[in-house]
């Protein structure tokens, strides 16, 4: 299905199985009342995205019991291809195991996505 935009709507299948195939994203979040972004490596399992943070960060304080996004894509934007998603859920700190960054889980409860389909962008 088109968008009035022209690019493909994708499902929540297609949406995490493209997350999937990249390892870094852009966590969103609130800090100090204002949208602030932080890039990531994160893996994937079938409820949850993982990213760790250093303990003390922004980020880390950000993700305690509030509402993160995650976003992953791949665009080429010299042939007007690609795609994105974004993931939003709730944000857990995991316990500490052996070293001074924490894991974050980011619950998958919504997700959204597109993908440029050829001459939808100009």
């Amino acid at each position: 299905m088109l968008d009035s935009f022209g690019q493909e709507v994708l499902d929540r299948d297609q949406c995490l199985r493209l997350v999937a195939t990249v390892s870094v994203g852009r966590v969103l979040f609130t800090h100090r009342g204002l949208p602030a972004v932080q890039p990531v490596r994160f893996s994937l399992d079938e409820q949850a995205v993982w990213f760790s943070v250093p303990e003390g960060s922004v980020l880390f304080s950000a993700a305690h019991g509030n509402v993160l996004a995650l976003e992953a894509d791949l665009l080429q934007p010299d042939l007007a291809t690609g795609w994105w998603v974004t993931v939003l859920g709730h944000a857990t700190r995991a316990p500490r195991r052996f070293t001074s960054d924490r894991q974050v889980r980011l619950a998958i409860e919504v997700v959204h996505g597109r993908r440029l389909v050829g001459d939808s962008a100009a």
